[in-house]
């Protein structure tokens, strides 16, 4: 099996951009199920179902491409506050995705995570995802990184308290704390931060995603709703992400 590195190379060839431009992350807002089923003069949660099938097609075409890491923004904090029936079809509906995914991210040899905090997702779910995580934890290709439950405030409280418990402990000196330190506290510590974000459905908003991680991401918008999203899609952010020059705050 071609490491993640190998295809994204062949990819880089095959799209005519130099492999040195090319994302090793790329994080996605999924945005868009709602106004997809609204078109379509369907129920919300046809479009959420319709979602799910997207994020695995676009999860094989990140394995296909060569991505080392892609995290998609499922279920916000603030997604808690729809209707109950809404968040209750959710909460099926990852139960399903994540007990169905398995076979797909073992036979291409998917690491999955979870990011976010998970006391309070529904016990179903909780259970899927643990044995999910378990059974991918020892699989070496691209990293599929599930912020579920997950708030960009949130993670960078938790990290704040683990890193102020450590320092009451002793574990941590004042001196020590820097932003590798905060970097190693978050959700996402041992990935690296994202190359390329892309949001969906024309939306101009942040909203409250890897806030910590992002401060040097590629931000690409796309007017394509999520359950509309391809590899072409993908490809296209892509490229427009390889023409752009990433500055770190320098002048070149």
């Amino acid at each position: 099996m071609k490491s993640c590195e190998e295809k994204l190379k062949e990819t880089a060839k095959r799209l005519g951009l130099p492999a040195e431009r090319m994302p090793r992350h790329v994080a996605i807002i999924m945005d868009g199920n709602g106004r997809w089923a609204q078109k379509k003069g369907l129920p919300r949660v046809a479009g959420h179902r319709q979602g799910g099938k997207t994020v695995e097609k676009i999860a094989l075409c990140g394995v296909a491409l060569g991505i080392e890491s892609m995290t998609l923004y499922s279920f916000s904090i603030e997604n808690w506050k729809r209707p109950k029936e809404e968040i209750d079809f959710l909460m099926h509906l990852y139960t399903q995705y994540l007990a169905g995914i398995r076979s797909m991210l073992m036979k291409n040899n998917v690491k999955l995570i979870h990011l976010g905090r998970s006391a309070q997702l529904p016990a179903e779910v909780k259970m899927e995802l643990a044995r999910t995580m378990k059974i991918t934890a020892a699989n070496t290709g691209m990293t599929l990184a599930l912020a579920l439950n997950y708030g960009g405030r949130t993670e960078i409280i938790d990290a704040t308290r683990k890193i102020a418990q450590e320092y009451k402990k002793g574990q941590l000196r004042l001196k020590d704390i820097d932003e590798q330190c905060i970097s190693g506290h978050l959700y996402t510590a041992g990935l690296p931060e994202p190359d390329l974000l892309i949001r969906t459905a024309n939306e101009m908003r942040i909203s409250n995603f890897l806030l910590w991680q992002i401060s040097y991401s590629e931000f690409y918008v796309t007017k394509t709703l999520w359950p509309d999203f391809k590899k072409a899609d993908l490809e296209k952010a892509i490229r427009a992400y390889a023409q752009r020059s990433r500055r770190f705050g320098t002048v070149k």
